[in-house]
């Protein structure tokens, strides 16, 4: 489904004579209030680096250059271009570069590198991480480009940087590179082969994916000047990507509780729909604000220049009372999220009442809070306070804190929907009929504090000064560090329930042979614990990522009604290792129908396996027995094994 969703990206963007689409964005959500993590895969490596390499295998695809974006460690908006993120090499590897090296294996095109400072050098000046990480151990041989403005130097062309996007030299005309590029290489300061390596590496990808065929469409729009009617030709590219959508939007809700059989709703006598997120937008239609850098009325996609105007958005509200008229239920509805006292007085009577909360963010800022917007937790209180029924649906870019109400006992259900797109009523319908059974699982943990997590959005700074970010929680980040300090979340990562049970058994762990080749000598040394091929693409190595062992389970719907399981697989390294207690390092997924028994196999790699030699800069296996645990979340150990 996500190279699917790739595929039709990369379909859309070549219909409209795109070249580089500038996507996906692969960073990690390292503090919950990130303004961009809801344009990312959440908080986990391992997850993003999966994510990542479908959607570029999809997008390119259907023709259009992706571009792995941004390189590296731009996880908060806060000073994002004035402060530096100040990372250790081990953790950069294990954790912040994972996305980018399976975007590499992917044969992505492009890199965008970010507009922070990595360790006190610009990202896109970064010697060590452009030239020595991505084009040196990853063996990247698209182009590097930098983020708009992004480019500080000239000199920027030596230390890796191949492309400058728009942005002037200070507040003047000029360019760090054209003319400025041609002088330096003229009076020996930039060889001029390094400039003949950023032609052919901008002209690789062109050429890779057919770009240079007179077939190619031209540019036929202008996203800033629709009424351009010289550029603009209105040429349709949606196709029926719309039903995608709406599976999309479905598959990615959350169940997090249903009690006392409140879901799935069985043609209810009576409904109430509580709260602005339920319905349209009130003023001025889906595209009120630029780049959707607001909030009115349905939440469906975050602000930011990542953004796109909506053909038309299917609210709740349309989508219920759809089915409603269907099911000739009653049904009423208050948008205001602020009058409290009227919203609860109506929640007196109906079946069942269905309160929508929300909370935005866009690029440019951080979320200052993580409660939920317009007083969602004051409405959702008003109508359980009144109604042993309520059911909560939250549209959110991120994490959220839950506890105002969460434990509530007239609060039976709680619907985690993201941010979905433009079916968003419909597929939020679609679960909350049974029509799709839930079977998404959490991107991130949920905290019952703000300050459980292992990171913050790091404030202050000032002009003229860089804003330094510790990432002191080193490896800890996300549910890992919730497990290392015995912090007991709200939900952890990977969580998700469905309307169905399912059950786990028969596990068994093989190793698989050792291909003879000329790598085979690398991955025996690995099995003997020395660290691998050091060197020009010693982190993409194929010794280092082909399966090393199979893990096979099975899984059976034990339950009345068919659905979806999402089984994984979480490492746990020897203590001596320093690694946090467990990290994920496989999952797969399986449709099963009622009684419905399947044997599912999820393959190891020995980078799965591997920790970061900082000493020797390679990846090795760690001393000691390595152990791993197969279930339904982060902290649901169902099977466990042990690798020998």
């Amino acid at each position: 489904m996500i190279r699917l969703r790739g595929l039709y990206m990369g379909q859309e963007h070549k219909g409209k004579g795109v070249n580089v689409a500038l996507g996906p964005m692969m960073n990690l959500a390292r503090v919950a209030e990130g303004g961009r993590n809801f344009e990312g895969f959440g908080e986990d490596p391992f997850l993003a680096g999966e994510a990542a390499y479908e959607t570029i295998l999809g997008m390119q695809a259907g023709g259009v250059q992706a571009c792995a974006k941004h390189f590296i460690d731009n996880d908060q908006e806060h000073a994002r271009t004035t402060s530096s993120s100040n990372v250790d090499d081990r953790t950069q590897h294990e954790l912040y570069l994972q996305p980018f090296i399976r975007s590499v294996m992917a044969g992505v095109t492009s890199v965008m590198c970010s507009y922070n400072l990595i360790n006190n050098t610009y990202a896109c000046e970064n010697d060590k991480t452009l030239n020595g990480i991505l084009k040196g151990e990853l063996a990247f041989q698209g182009y590097v480009m930098s983020d708009w403005g992004g480019t500080h130097s000239t000199l920027s062309a030596v230390a890796g940087l191949d492309m400058t996007m728009p942005g002037n030299v200070g507040s003047g005309p000029g360019s760090y590179f054209g003319g400025n590029l041609t002088t330096y290489v003229q009076n020996g300061t930039i060889p001029r082969p390094r400039v003949e390596d950023m032609a052919v590496r901008v002209l690789a990808g062109w050429y890779f994916l057919g770009q240079d065929s007179a077939s190619y469409p031209a540019v036929n729009f202008n996203a800033n000047q629709p009424g351009d009617e010289a550029t603009n030709e209105h040429i349709d590219v949606q196709d029926d990507h719309y039903k995608l959508v709406r599976e999309i939007g479905a598959a990615s809700i959350v169940l997090l509780k249903n009690e006392r059989g409140a879901l799935p709703l069985k043609k209810p006598r009576s409904l109430l729909l509580a709260g602005s997120d339920a319905g349209p937008a009130r003023i001025a239609g889906p595209n009120e604000f630029r780049d959707q850098s607001g909030n009115d009325g349905i939440l469906a996609m975050g602000g930011g220049s990542g953004t796109t105007n909506f053909t038309y958005l299917i609210s709740p509200y349309e989508a219920i009372q759809s089915r409603a008229r269907r099911d000739r239920t009653s049904i009423s509805w208050i948008f205001d999220d602020f009058n409290i006292a009227r919203a609860g007085n109506m929640a007196i009577g109906p079946s069942a009442a269905l309160v929508f909360i929300n909370s935005d963010s866009s690029e440019g800022s951080d979320r200052s809070n993580i409660t939920a917007w317009h007083g969602g937790d004051n409405l959702v209180l008003s109508v359980a306070a009144q109604n042993n029924n309520t059911i909560v649906v939250v549209h959110s870019v991120g994490q959220l804190d839950l506890e105002p109400w969460i434990e509530h006992p007239n609060v039976t259900a709680v619907l985690w929907a993201g941010a979905p797109g433009q079916e968003a009523g419909n597929s939020v319908t679609d679960v909350l009929y049974g029509d799709w059974n839930p079977s998404g699982r959490l991107p991130y943990t949920i905290a019952k504090r703000l300050e459980d997590y292992p990171a913050q959005v790091t404030l202050g700074g000032s002009p003229g000064t860089v804003l330094q970010i510790p990432y002191n929680e080193g490896l800890l980040m996300g549910y890992r560090g919730f497990d290392a300090h015995n912090i007991t979340p709200r939900f952890e990562f990977g969580f998700g329930m469905s309307y169905t049970t399912f059950t786990y058994s028969n596990l068994h762990i093989s190793k698989l042979g050792i291909q003879a080749n000329s790598e085979s000598a690398f991955a025996k040394n690995w099995d003997d614990g020395k660290s691998g091929l050091v060197g020009v693409g010693s982190s993409v190595a194929s010794w280092l990522h082909s399966p090393a062992y199979k893990v096979t389970f099975d899984v059976q719907n034990s339950g009345s009604v068919a659905g979806g399981e999402i089984p994984q697989l979480y490492v746990q390294f020897p203590a001596s290792s320093g690694e946090p207690p467990s990290v994920l390092k496989g999952f797969t997924d399986a449709y099963l129908h009622a009684g419905e028994k399947k044997t599912l196999q999820i393959t190891l790699s020995r980078h799965a396996l591997s920790i970061w030699d900082v000493e020797t800069q390679g990846w090795r296996r760690p001393d000691g027995n390595i152990g791993f645990f197969v279930g339904a979340s982060s902290r649901d150990a169902r099977l466990k094994g042990r690798i020998v």
